[in-house]
């Protein structure tokens, strides 16, 4: 049981990725140990689920490959490399991929070679059960929207204070030396309509074999850390309850760090001092009545910097 529960724990942090399979398209991930391994995989409209122990990679791999003798670990060796390369988008020509689906089964054919041998194998993957489902989809996409929600907030708050200090430049006399570059204030609402309106749409009409960009990848391991350490702190405490969906700072900080690592990101701005700790260099996002009152400073006259001459 030790070992079933050591890679279902790294499952969790693993994060989704987009495979083919013939015309099919899925999204999975997988983890492979000592042990065995645990697939799982969907169409986003059912989900399966295999874990499979040495046991029955042994027996099974006897049962389909009759002319090769090899140590377990071999096998689950030559798996780990077959299938680790295909959910990084690295898929051989070498080896081949097929698998039939039911609603309550899918089972993936592999076809490849081992010591110069063909080696074949199948997963078998019934569905999965409705936990596994909420523990690595619905829970982790529900905190991801949290996230994505507290980050969009916290760049509007810092797109107002941009404008209020351009505006204070315009007022000290500065002047664009290229018009070209005039923007006009940000205006949050009629920035949302418009994602509504055009950019939604097209989001929605990507297909499914978008669903998990890199950056969402990152953003996806990030949460699930976050999910697996709550968990092993109930299981210390021997609480069992589950944590509820709240917008925690600390959660919504530490993903979007791990966004901020996939490229630039703008200076950093600092909490005020009565924030706790755990929210590290991120910032709490102002409030809309908030960023309305936001001052703007009738500075000295002062030579004109960056865009302005």
């Amino acid at each position: 049981m030790e070992g079933s529960e050591d890679l279902d724990s790294s499952l969790l942090t693993q994060p989704w990725a987009s495979v083919c399979f013939g015309e099919s398209t899925f999204i999975a991930k997988a983890c492979f140990r000592e042990t065995g391994y645990v697939l799982l995989i969907s169409d986003l409209s059912s989900v399966w689920y295999e874990r499979a122990h040495t046991d029955v990679i042994g027996k099974r791999s006897k049962e389909l490959n009759k002319r090769l003798t090899a140590h377990v670990s071999s096998f689950l060796n030559r798996l780990s490399n077959l299938m680790c390369p295909l959910l990084e988008g690295r898929e051989s020509d070498a080896n081949s991929f097929s698998c039939q689906q039911t609603p309550s089964k899918l089972t993936i054919h592999v076809k490849s070679e081992l010591s110069g041998l063909p080696f074949y194998w199948d997963f078998h993957c019934p569905a999965a059960a409705v936990e596994m489902i909420s523990r690595h989809l619905v829970r982790p996409l529900i905190r991801m929207s949290l996230a994505l929600q507290y980050q969009l907030q916290e760049l509007a708050s810092l797109l107002v204070q941009k404008d209020a200090e351009i505006e204070d430049y315009r007022e000290s006399g500065a002047a664009l030396s290229r018009g070209r570059l005039r923007t006009e204030p940000f205006q949050e609402k009629s920035f949302l309509q418009k994602f509504v309106d055009e950019s939604l749409p097209q989001l929605c009409g990507a297909g499914d074999g978008q669903a998990f960009t890199s950056t969402l990848q990152h953003l996806y391991t990030a949460v699930a850390r976050q999910e697996a350490r709550a968990a092993q702190k109930r299981h210390h405490s021997g609480d069992a309850e589950t944590p509820e969906l709240t917008s925690s700072p600390q959660l919504a900080g530490e993903a979007m760090d791990s966004l901020v690592t996939l490229g630039s990101q703008p200076e950093k701005v600092e909490p005020p001092s009565d924030l706790p700790q755990s929210l590290g260099a991120t910032a709490t996002p102002a409030s809309p009545a908030q960023r309305a009152r936001l001052p703007v400073s009738k500075a000295k006259r002062k030579k004109a910097k960056g865009l302005f001459s």
